[in-house]
C-alpha cells in the first residue's frame, strides 16, 4: 500500500483557527479540513505547507512546531497527515480551491464535518486547548 505524505496548517489568527471546506469537484469527499497538500519530491514539510498556503490561499505563512501525525486508510493508499502550527505574516486569505474558510475557535472544531484525518488533529487540538 503507498503512503502519500500530507501538510496540515494550523493557522491561527485572534484565537481562532483556519479551517476550509473541499470543493466537490475537487475530490470524491468534500468537507472540511486544515489546509495544506501532498509533499512534493526533494520538499521537506514545512517548505510544502509554505508553497500549498501560498497557491492556495495568496497568503505567507511561518511555520512552527509539529503538532500531530495522523494516518487514514483509503482505497490503496494511506494518507499520511503530519499538522503543524502556523501563522500568517503577509497577504489575505483568500481561497482559490476550496469554496468556504472559517476561522473557528477550538471548542467549535469537532462541529464541523472534517474529513477523516483531520479528526485526530482537531482532537489533539482542543485536547490541549482544554489542559
Amino acid at each position: 500500500m503507498k503512503t502519500i505524505p500530507v501538510t496540515a496548517a494550523v493557522i491561527k489568527n485572534n484565537g481562532k483557527i483556519l479551517i476550509a471546506k473541499r470543493k466537490s469537484s475537487l475530490c470524491g469527499n468534500p468537507g472540511w479540513e486544515f489546509p495544506g497538500g501532498k509533499v512534493e519530491y526533494g520538499e521537506t514539510c514545512e517548505t510544502c505547507l509554505a508553497r500549498e498556503i501560498y497557491e492556495e490561499f495568496g497568503v505567507e505563512i511561518e511555520v512552527g512546531d509539529f503538532i500531530i501525525e495522523s494516518e487514514y486508510k483509503t482505497n490503496n493508499k494511506i494518507i499520511r497527515l503530519m499538522a503543524f502550527d502556523a501563522k500568517i505574516l503577509s497577504g489575505i486569505v483568500t481561497p482559490s480551491e476550496h469554496e468556504e474558510i472559517a476561522f473557528v475557535t477550538p471548542e467549535e472544531l469537532l462541529n464541523y464535518n472534517l474529513l477523516p484525518a483531520d479528526v485526530p488533529i482537531a482532537r489533539e487540538i482542543v485536547s490541549r486547548t482544554a489542559n
